[in-house]
């Protein structure tokens, strides 16, 4: 599969909470760091995501927003 995003991070499911429309997915990155992602459950059935499984987090937006303390 061939994306214009650039920014994928490869990691590893760590945990799937569902709710009634949404779930949230927990992606381990390399550096073990915790990527949370909100995505529809329907998505989660149809790629038939599991924990353990090694994705790609990608990431697409027209906004990045900086802090500093």
């Amino acid at each position: 599969m061939k994306l214009s995003a650039r920014n994928q991070l490869a990691g590893k499911i760590t945990s799937i909470e569902e709710g009634l429309i949404t779930a949230k997915v927990k992606i381990k990155l390399g550096g073990g760091e915790i990527l949370t992602s909100i995505i529809s459950k329907e998505s989660v059935v149809e790629l038939g995501l599991k924990k353990g499984d090694e994705v790609l987090a990608v990431i697409k937006s027209t906004e990045v927003m900086i802090a500093k303390p």
